[in-house]
């Protein structure tokens, strides 16, 4: 496939690039537009430079999407304007932090580049993942025909986008609510924050969904799906444990079907020339009178660190790491990081602490993804989790106050 490269605003259109309007609303015959509901404005300074002189923008979020084949890309935005500043966030399908904060100033322009996956739930070869009603409604742009890109923030300018097929190492996510993709705030998870963390060059596709078990997501074809894409050298992270733990049934336990299940997901991605990387369930806030967590996961995280002995496999032990974080922030001041009434499922900070654990187990397994990572990122002591009061990432525009599936 070719690229797709898009002049905003309403001056010259650069050579090879298609012009966007705010009359651009998108729809499968054009294959480009923005997502109805917003107010979006262009504008066009003096000037010679086709892409610069012009640009898009809106007092409220928006959103912008554009119709292409499963797989990755590489997305490159430029931002700025002749006449002012701009101030842009970027996420991606279903609030997926690609560019946290990109500022210029008066006159000045800056171009980005990050990796992004989109899917469809068709599996290559036969049969498609048994999408869940939500997956249909509100997690839709997780499995549609387009990639959409949230542009937020203060002032987010937008000049002009190139996305261009990326041929590059992917890193796939299994696991449940608390790493899947959340499509609502106030609820958000660690896997839809680690994209923040890499540079281009290396995509995250996020397979975790709300609900989830071994066993149904074995059910669900979402490993089948993975597998079918996984190319030799991507990696599939996995952590589950929150919902296996309540599966009753004889023989049904931590030590028995639990790792049994966790090695087919081993396996299949061996078979496949993939790298495994387990990962143990991350600590629900549950502390006791001294103000310490107590383990709700009884022997499952232990079970997934014998597999990972057992079959020799990187180990990121979160639910080691999310201990201390929990207990740093204290019994009240804990409940910052998680949504409200609810101590599974976190909001935008906790999830985006929760990653930082992540990129440190990244770098303690001497993973060779390591060499992706962003370079401004200092060592992250769990013990000492970033203030509350300094974390300034926008939030989402759609939110909802229904919690997600499991617990």
């Amino acid at each position: 496939m070719l690229s797709r490269k898009f002049d905003f605003g309403p001056g010259d259109v650069a050579a090879d690039y298609e012009q966007v309007m705010p009359q651009n609303i998108y729809d499968r015959e054009t294959g480009f537009g923005f997502e109805p509901g917003t107010q979006i404005t262009c504008i066009s300074r003096p000037g010679k430079d086709a892409l610069r002189d012009d640009f898009c923008t809106s007092e409220t979020p928006f959103f912008f999407s554009v119709a292409l084949p499963e797989g990755n890309y590489n997305v490159t935005v430029t931002f700025g304007d002749a006449e002012g500043g701009s101030v842009a966030t970027i996420k991606s399908e279903l609030r997926r932090r690609m560019l946290e904060k990109v500022e210029t100033k008066q006159g000045k322009f800056e171009t980005r580049t990050f990796t992004v996956n989109i899917r469809t739930p068709q599996i290559a070869g036969d049969g498609e993942v048994k999408l869940k009603d939500r997956e249909k409604t509100t997690e839709i742009w997780n499995w549609d025909e387009k990639l959409t890109l949230e542009f937020n923030n203060t002032s987010p300018k937008i000049c002009a986008l190139e996305i261009t097929p990326a041929n590059v190492p992917t890193i796939f996510l299994l696991g449940d609510s608390t790493v899947c993709d959340q499509p609502r705030e106030p609820f958000n998870s660690w896997g839809q924050m680690l994209t923040r963390f890499f540079k281009p060059g290396i995509a995250i596709a996020n397979h975790a969904e709300s609900g989830e078990s071994l066993r149904s997501s074995l059910g669900a074809k979402r490993l089948e799906k993975v597998l079918s894409a996984m190319k030799p050298g991507d990696y599939l992270f996995i952590q589950y444990g929150h919902n296996d733990e309540k599966e009753k049934g004889e023989g049904v336990g931590a030590f028995t079907t639990y790792k049994s299940d966790l090695k087919k997901f081993v396996d299949g991605a061996r078979q496949r020339g993939g790298i495994p990387v387990l990962i143990t369930p991350v600590q629900r806030r549950s502390f006791d009178r001294d103000g310490k967590i107590t383990n709700s996961h009884g022997d499952y995280p232990e079970a997934v660190r014998q597999v990972a002995k057992e079959e020799n496999v990187p180990l990121i032990d979160l639910n080691a790491m999310s201990k201390p974080l929990y207990e740093a922030w204290g019994v009240e001041a804990s409940k910052q990081a998680f949504a409200p009434n609810d101590n599974t499922h976190h909001n935008n900070y906790g999830s985006y602490e929760l990653a930082k654990c992540i990129v440190e187990g990244i770098k303690l397994n001497k993973l060779g993804i390591a060499k992706y990572l962003v370079r401004d990122l200092p060592r992250f002591d769990p013990h000492l989790p970033d203030p509350f009061d300094n974390f300034k990432i926008p939030p989402s525009p759609l939110a909802s106050d229904v919690k997600p599936v499991g617990s």
